[in-house]
């Protein structure tokens, strides 16, 4: 069995990934105002995977965690993308 380590994160590195969710927040809004076509959704998508990111890096700790861990979670993210453009795709050219 192995150790586990506690890893202590400084509140200043939170109240910067909050900092970043409330502007990257803004920029969503900000973007919404403007009429991209079809590129509306993807924008969107892409704001919110960065946000999410974020929130899984930092604030669920996926940072410290062991390589096959991540490596899982982002295998299952990806093909969830792959699933979510597919069906994207498929709504676009109806």
């Amino acid at each position: 069995m192995s150790e586990q380590h506690a890893h202590i994160v400084p509140y200043r590195t939170f109240f910067t990934v909050w900092a970043a969710l409330l502007l990257l927040t803004g920029v969503t809004i900000g973007v919404a105002q403007y009429n991209l076509g079809p590129l509306n959704i993807w924008v969107a998508l892409g704001i919110a995977s960065l946000k999410a990111g974020l929130v899984i890096a930092w604030f669920m700790h996926m940072k410290y965690e062991h390589w096959l861990f991540k490596l899982s979670l982002m295998t299952a993210l990806a093909i969830l993308a792959i699933f979510i453009g597919f069906t994207f795709f498929d709504v676009l050219y109806r």
